[in-house]
C-alpha cells in the first residue's frame, strides 16, 4: 500500500517545511538543474504537492496521495493517480522523468526503477534526488526516524547501492550533483552544487536510458 497517510493528514506541515527551509530547498533545486534536460515532455513520478515540480517547469505528474494532488493541481500541474509500481503511461512516453525523495516511499524500489526505465525514451534520463543515508542529514534522519511525521515510514538508500540497481535495471550513470553542505538550521545561503557525492547530503543522479545496440 502506498504510504500516504501521513501526506494526507499533515500536507500544511509539508508545505512549511520549505518555507522554514527555503535556502536548503533552492541548493536541492540547483542541484536538480544540473542534470534535468532543458528541453522535452518530463513528468514527476511522487510529484507531491507539485512544489519541485514547479519551478522546474515539469507540468505532469503521478502521485497516489489525493491531498497531494491536489495541492499539485492548484500549481497547475496536470496529475494522475498512480504509483512508481505501476505507471499509468505506455511505454517510450517520456524524454525524461524526476523522482525527488520518491525512493524513500515506494513499496518495491525494483519495480519502481524498472517502470522508470519502461515509460523512458531511447535516450532518456531519470533523474533522482534523494537524501543519502550515509551523509548527515541522513544519519540525523535515521537517528530520529520514529520523530518524523513523514520519515518514520521512510526507506533510506545510499548513493553506491541505488548506482548499483540503477546499473541492474539497465541505466547508465551520467552526472552526479551534491548539495546540502552541513545542519539544515545552518544553511542560510543557496549552495552552489558540486559534482560527486559523499560530502553533500542531497545528491542527484542523472540516469540514462539507452538500450544495449549488438554489432551487426
Amino acid at each position: 500500500m502506498p504510504k500516504t497517510t501521513s501526506f494526507d493528514k499533515h500536507s500544511d506541515q509539508y508545505e512549511e517545511w520549505f518555507v522554514s527551509y527555503k535556502y536548503v530547498f533552492q541548493s536541492e533545486l540547483a542541484a536538480l538543474r544540473k542534470v534535468i534536460p532543458s528541453e522535452g515532455t518530463g513528468i514527476e513520478i511522487g510529484v507531491g504537492s507539485g512544489i519541485f515540480a514547479e519551478p522546474l517547469g515539469i507540468g505532469m505528474g503521478v502521485e497516489p496521495s489525493p491531498a497531494m494532488r491536489t495541492r499539485a493541481r492548484e500549481r497547475g500541474i496536470q496529475v494522475l493517480d498512480g504509483v512508481a509500481e505501476k505507471l499509468p503511461f505506455q511505454e517510450n512516453g517520456f524524454d525524461f522523468a524526476m523522482m525527488v525523495t520518491t525512493i524513500c516511499f515506494v513499496d518495491d524500489i525494483a519495480q519502481s526503477l524498472r517502470e522508470g526505465y519502461r515509460i523512458l525514451k531511447d535516450p532518456g534520463v531519470l533523474v533522482i534526488g534523494y537524501v543519502d543515508k550515509n551523509s548527515p542529514v541522513g544519519k540525523d534522519y535515521l537517528e530520529y526516524r520514529e520523530e518524523s511525521v513523514f520519515y518514520k515510514d521512510a526507506v533510506f538508500f545510499g548513493t553506491a547501492e541505488l548506482i548499483r540497481m540503477l546499473e541492474e535495471t539497465g541505466f547508465r550513470i551520467g552526472e552526479i550533483y551534491q548539495t546540502v553542505f552541513g545542519k539544515l538550521d545552518m544553511i542560510k545561503t543557496v549552495q552552489e552544487p558540486v559534482k560527486g557525492y559523499g560530502k553533500g547530503s542531497f545528491v542527484v543522479i542523472e540516469a540514462i536510458k539507452e538500450t544495449p545496440h549488438t554489432l551487426s
